[in-house]
């Protein structure tokens, strides 16, 4: 299993993969999270903080790892894409009458973004660092 999950997370040639599964996974989260009561029936079972911090720590997660450059250039960008997914996310729920957009829940985005890339741009070593075919 660990060099199978080394193979997902590492293998340059499926950097692209990891991105486009973030983007894909991203718009399941954006459409579920238009369903009327969908939000509601889910909120039973962990509260908002939960959801979205491990949400999108696991987007920044797969980021990270589709990223090119060194640690840090890696964690900057996650740490970018995911403060736009999360503002996206709060923008169209702010369009929905029986939703609303929250700052504290981009927060939240946010600091699971800045947690889990940091902690992957210090643990990565160097020799990983993932470059452009």
């Amino acid at each position: 299993m660990p060099a199978f999950l080394s193979y997902l997370l590492l293998d340059p040639r499926l950097r692209s993969a990891r991105i486009k599964t973030a983007l894909v996974l991203f718009a399941g989260i954006v459409v579920a999270g238009s369903i009327p009561g969908a939000r509601a029936e889910v909120g039973e079972f962990a509260p908002g903080v939960v959801l979205h911090g491990l949400t999108y720590a696991f987007l920044s997660l797969l980021w990270f790892f589709g990223s090119t450059g060194s640690p840090p250039a890696r964690a900057a960008k996650a740490v970018v894409a995911i403060a736009l997914m999360g503002a996206g996310d709060e923008l169209v729920q702010s369009f929905l009458p029986y939703r609303s957009g929250d700052v504290r829940d981009w927060v939240v985005d946010v600091s699971a973004a800045v947690l889990t890339s940091t902690l992957l741009a210090v643990i990565v070593p160097r020799q990983v660092t993932v470059r452009q075919p």
